[in-house]
C-alpha cells in the first residue's frame, strides 16, 4: 500500500450529497490526520461509509463515534466493514460508561463544605495546641540546656521583628490615638466635657489599643515572614536536611523567632503606648485647647497603673499566638509555591483572628475582676 493510499480521507457519494465515504488507515498513528479530515467533513452528512477504510483501531473508533455524537448522527447511519464490527461493538459499549457527574445541590454540598471545613478547624487546633506543648518542652530545656540557644539567631530575629518596626507602630499609633481624641473630643463637646478626652486616651490606649495594634501588625508582617520563610525551606527539603544532620529545627528555626517574639513584642507596646498618648496630646493642644502641661498634669492625677499593667500582661500572650502560628503554617507546607501562598495567607488570617479572639476574652475577664 502506497503512502497516499494510507492515509486518512473522504468523499461525498455523487448519488447522495449527505452520505460521505472514508477510506485509508484511521489509527492512533494518523490521530492527528484523522481530526482533520472530520473538521472537514461537510456539516450536511447524515451518513457514514466506512467501508472504504483499510485499517482501524479503537482511537479510529471513537474519533468516528464522537464526531457522530456531536453532529447527532444515529449509529446506525455508520457503517464498517465486517472484520471491523467487532472492535466498534467494543468500543460503543464502554464510550459512554463513564460516571456521570453528581447534581450538586446548593444545601447538601453547602453543609458539606461546613463539614469539612470544620474538620479542618478542628485539626488545625490539635495541631496548634500540640505543637504550643512541644515548643513550651523544648524552651524549658533550653534553660536546663543553655548551649541549645541559638543567640545570633534571635538577636537577627529581635531586630527583624522589633527593630524594623519601630516606625509603622509609631507612625499607626499616633494617627490612631489622635483619632480617637478627635472623636471622643466630638461627644463630650455637646457635653461641656472634653477634659475627659485625657482620660478616654489613655485608659483605651494603655489597656487595649496599644497591644491590640501592635499584635495586628506583628501579625500581619511578622507571622506572614515566618511563614514564608520556613514555608520556604520546607519547600526545598531544607527541613528535611536538617533533621538528618541530626539537628532538630524546633531548636533551630522555631524558638529564636518565638524568643525574639517574647522580648520585642512588649517594647514595641510600650513605644505603642507613648506614640498614642503622644496623639492625643496633639489633639488636645491644637483641637481642644489644652496645653500640654494640663494634659499631661489631668493624665498624672486620673491615670492607675494597673491599666498598663492590664496592656502589658497581653502582649507575650499575643507574641506566643503569632510566632506559633506563623512558626506552625510554614513548617506545613506541602512543597509547592501555592502552598507557601496559601499558607502564608492562613498564618496571617488565624493569628490576626486569634489575637482579637484572647483580646476579646481577656477584656471581660479583667472586666468583671474589676481591674
Amino acid at each position: 500500500m502506497t503512502q497516499t493510499d494510507a492515509r486518512p480521507r473522504f468523499e461525498t457519494d455523487d448519488a447522495d450529497p449527505s452520505r460521505v465515504r472514508l477510506a485509508g488507515q484511521w489509527t492512533i498513528a494518523t490521530a492527528l490526520q484523522v481530526a482533520d479530515r472530520l473538521r472537514e467533513m461537510p456539516t450536511g452528512a447524515k451518513a457514514i461509509d466506512a467501508t472504504g477504510i483499510s485499517r482501524i483501531d479503537s482511537a479510529g473508533v471513537l474519533q468516528l463515534l464522537r464526531h457522530a455524537a456531536r453532529n447527532d448522527i444515529p449509529l446506525e447511519d455508520l457503517q464498517f466493514r465486517k472484520e471491523h464490527q467487532a472492535l466498534v461493538s467494543t468500543i460503543e459499549d464502554v464510550a459512554d460508561d463513564r460516571p456521570k457527574k453528581k447534581r450538586d445541590y446548593g444545601f447538601v454540598a453547602a453543609l458539606a463544605r461546613l463539614g469539612y471545613q470544620v474538620q479542618d478547624n478542628g485539626k488545625e487546633i490539635v495541631a496548634l495546641v500540640s505543637f504550643t506543648g512541644e515548643n513550651l518542652v523544648k524552651m524549658l530545656r533550653t534553660l536546663k540546656e543553655p548551649k541549645r540557644l541559638r543567640v545570633t539567631a534571635t538577636v537577627f530575629h529581635m531586630e527583624q521583628v522589633g527593630l524594623d518596626a519601630v516606625p509603622l507602630v509609631i507612625l499607626l499609633s499616633y494617627l490612631v490615638g489622635a483619632v480617637i481624641a478627635f472623636l471622643g473630643s466630638t461627644i463630650l463637646r455637646d457635653f461641656g466635657a472634653e477634659i475627659y478626652v485625657v482620660e478616654l486616651v489613655s485608659i483605651a490606649f494603655l489597656r487595649e489599643f496599644a497591644v491590640l495594634l501592635t499584635a495586628i501588625v506583628l501579625a500581619g508582617r511578622t507571622a506572614s515572614a515566618f511563614t514564608a520563610q520556613i514555608g520556604a525551606m520546607q519547600s526545598r527539603e531544607e527541613i528535611d536536611a536538617i533533621r538528618t544532620l541530626g539537628l532538630d529545627p524546633i531548636d533551630l528555626l522555631v524558638i529564636p523567632r518565638l524568643l525574639a517574639l517574647l522580648i520585642t513584642l512588649p517594647l514595641l507596646t510600650f513605644i505603642s503606648m507613648m506614640a498614642g498618648l503622644a496623639g492625643g496630646i496633639t489633639v488636645g493642644a491644637f483641637d481642644l485647647g489644652i496645653p500640654p502641661q494640663m494634659y499631661l498634669a489631668r493624665m498624672h492625677e486620673t491615670l492607675e497603673v494597673r491599666h498598663f499593667l492590664v496592656g502589658m500582661s497581653k502582649a507575650p500572650i499575643f507574641a506566643l499566638i503569632i510566632g506559633l502560628i506563623g512558626c506552625l503554617e510554614g513548617l506545613q507546607v506541602e512543597g509547592t509555591a501555592q502552598s507557601v501562598g496559601e499558607r502564608t495567607t492562613s498564618s496571617v488570617v488565624q493569628a490576626i483572628s486569634l489575637v482579637i479572639i484572647v483580646d476579646a476574652l481577656a477584656a471581660l475577664w479583667f472586666m468583671s475582676m474589676d481591674w
